[in-house]
């Protein structure tokens, strides 16, 4: 049975929550502060995490950064501030979508079980029917092993990748020298063609830029180039 952790504070918000879960047949579990809810990541391995921002002691953005340091799940924020600046501060720090408390149970369930359906599918299905392997000298990807490596000055270096962020290397790989628009990104690399597009692909591509270590090139010397205005494209080494 799927698995919702929800870290929340909130007494009766959290009971609101078991009640929209456990209505909707997912198994349903609690933490009420940040420290508990990192214990439970690590020794229940929930299927998605509910994470509230104003949490009492470690606040939702440290939980929220040692969760990605644990595990590779769906997180979705949940907040009682509506702040573009929060918003942004969320998905850059890789959250993978963000409510703002009041928030209507059938949203919540919505958006809750779209993450759930985009972090299920197997990197081979978004990959469709792409070979097995791609190599162009400076990017190495095994998709069956869901493995990426990368030539850098200090030889060949393994990189780990989330879901999201290989799903977002492939599709760039596979139409190099194609402009590909956010919209394009976000309905082949997320599955999710409505909303959020331009804050959510901007910080995962610079996040897959620092993971492989172009953060630091040029403009010129990155192959995966932003064209403004317009989206990204990833260029061949010649």
């Amino acid at each position: 049975m799927t698995k919702i952790l929800a870290v929340e504070d909130e007494p009766d918000i959290l009971l609101a929550l078991r009640l929209v879960f456990e209505r909707a047949g997912y198994q349903f579990i609690s933490s009420t502060d940040g420290r508990s809810g990192l214990r439970m990541v690590h020794e229940e391995k929930p299927d998605l995490v509910l994470l509230d921002i104003g949490l009492p002691g470690m606040d939702g953005w440290t939980v929220l950064e040692r969760i990605r340091d644990l595990a590779d799940l769906p997180v979705l924020m949940i907040s009682a501030h509506g702040q573009e600046a929060d918003k942004v501060r969320g998905l850059r720090a890789g959250a993978d979508d963000y409510v703002t408390k009041p928030f209507t149970n059938n949203e919540l369930l919505a958006r809750a079980e779209a993450l759930l359906r985009r972090s299920g599918r197997p990197a081979e299905a978004a990959a469709g029917d792409w070979a097995d392997f791609y190599d162009d000298g400076l990017v190495r990807i095994n998709r069956k092993a869901r493995a990426v490596h990368v030539n850098t000055p200090e030889g060949e270096q393994e990189v780990q990748l989330t879901n999201t962020e290989f799903r977002l290397l492939n599709v760039l790989v596979k139409h190099a020298g194609a402009v590909l628009s956010a919209q394009q990104l976000l309905t082949h690399a997320w599955d999710d063609p409505t909303g959020l597009a331009p804050d959510r692909v901007k910080f995962a591509v610079l996040r897959l830029r620092r993971k492989l270590g172009w953060d630091n090139a040029s403009a010129a010397a990155s192959p995966i180039k932003a064209v403004r205005g317009v989206g990204y494209r990833y260029d061949r080494p010649s």
